[in-house]
């Protein structure tokens, strides 16, 4: 992303607020318009590969029932304003309690104060790290074959070697746009669960496979989903998904790390991964490798139908169509585990080099 978006956030803040105040001065109401952030307001872009947000917004004008909402994303601002002046950042969390200074401005619960920032970064078409705010979490965890290049905060050069964590991995910082790659890696695996992902690593894959093994820990954070980018364009490598077979595996991670989500569609040309493709778990190896299984509950159920009937990539891609109607059919999710019955080896030896053969048929 470029920095030039960093330097002028600050600007956008200033503008805006002297906006609202010239027009509080002229004796009239202010407003503040901010992008819908949903699945209803995004269209899908075949060809870039992300969804990109439609024309719908949403306006808040300055009335006795919202001046505190009013307030307390004026607030907000001038927090992120100061953090960017003083080359600072503070984490959602600490944002939520700083509000606690402002008096009757102040969040009752983080919840608040989280849908204020996305707010924020939704009017001003910046990202919540431009503002100087992050998340809790980590990005995500990198075993393999991969050199990162980063710098200590002396600005000194660090050559990270991901080889050499022995049974652990290096974490994804925060903060990834830095950051340089050197690897003679194959491909990048992103995986969704922590276990799958140890599995893979305690069996040495990545030197077996010549790749890059990514645990995403669940729906992939922005940092995870914008290393996987960058790493992906900057080494000209394939990107495969490995999550459970499940509606959440499908559209909440692999759709969210492939294309992003409704909820940052002002974002997703940055924080999607369009080369992604669906290695697995599809509906289709729960037959061709005899796996167990579990019911589907009716959250899974709902959230399937919702997904052919609402989500224009699953409208879009006719395979997705066929692999969810199958999944439905059958009534069955089954997880990443489920390999383990036929051996603990087995998704290593058997399972990843039989589905690597056959890439063409990935699920797009």
């Amino acid at each position: 992303m470029p920095r030039a978006k960093q330097i002028s956030a600050s600007q956008r803040i200033t503008d805006n607020a002297q906006l609202v105040y010239k027009t509080i001065m002229a004796k009239r109401s202010p407003t503040m318009s901010t992008p819908i952030r949903s699945l209803s307001n995004v269209k899908y872009l075949p060809k870039k590969g992300h969804f990109e947000m439609m024309g719908k917004s949403k306006k808040r004008t300055l009335t006795v029932n919202t001046v505190k909402t009013f307030a307390q994303t004026l607030k907000m601002m001038a927090l992120s304003k100061q953090l960017i002046e003083e080359d600072n950042m503070a984490t959602k969390r600490e944002a939520y309690y700083i509000s606690k200074n402002w008096g009757k401005a102040g969040f009752s619960e983080q919840p608040e104060s989280d849908t204020v920032m996305d707010d924020i970064e939704a009017m001003f078409g910046v990202n919540r790290e431009q503002l100087k705010f992050v998340p809790e979490e980590k990005g995500g965890s990198v075993a393999g074959n991969l050199f990162v290049i980063d710098k200590d905060n002396s600005g000194r050069k660090l050559k990270i070697d991901c080889t050499k964590f022995g049974s652990g991995a290096y974490s994804i910082p925060v903060e990834v746009e830095d950051l340089k790659f050197q690897s003679k890696a194959k491909f990048i695996l992103a995986i969704e669960t922590a276990g799958a992902f140890q599995r893979l690593v305690k069996c040495d894959y990545w030197n077996k496979a010549n790749c890059i093994l990514i645990s995403m820990g669940g729906v992939p954070t922005r940092a995870c989903r914008r290393f996987i980018r960058r790493l992906s364009d900057s080494l000209k490598i394939p990107v495969y998904a490995f999550v459970d077979g499940d509606p959440y595996g499908y559209f909440n991670i692999y759709r969210t790390l492939k294309v992003g989500s409704g909820n940052a569609a002002h974002l997703n040309e940055y924080f999607c991964v369009p080369q992604a493709s669906f290695l697995g778990v599809t509906p289709q190896d729960i037959k061709d490798y005899d796996l167990p299984t579990h019911p589907l509950k009716d959250v899974d159920i709902k959230r399937a139908k919702d997904a052919l009937k609402n989500d224009p990539f699953v409208k879009h891609h006719k395979p997705w169509q066929l692999a969810i109607n199958q999944m439905l059919k059958m009534g069955q999710r089954v997880e990443q585990q489920a390999f383990a019955k036929h051996g603990l080896d087995f998704v290593v030896n058997q399972y990843l080099p039989n589905k690597l053969k056959k890439t063409s048929k990935f699920l797009p």
